[in-house]
């Protein structure tokens, strides 16, 4: 049980980095509002889904995770 515990502590670490991350870039202003970013309102409807966002996340985690392969 000791290997299952230390990957649970592990992975609550690593969930409260990417927190803490997503906490400090929520004050960057072009962070979630891209040119590419859809946002559509009609009435009392609201549909947001940031896709320039998650493509350059994507690019920048293929990037980090390449290099620490190496």
């Amino acid at each position: 049980m000791a290997p299952i515990g230390k990957s649970l502590v592990f992975a609550g670490l690593a969930i409260a980095l990417v927190g803490l991350a997503l906490w400090g870039f929520s004050s960057v202003p072009y962070i979630g509002k891209l040119p590419g970013d859809i946002y559509i309102r009609r009435g009392n409807f609201t549909f947001y889904f940031p896709l320039a966002t998650c493509i350059l996340i994507s690019i920048a985690a293929t990037i980090f995770f390449s290099l620490m392969r190496r």
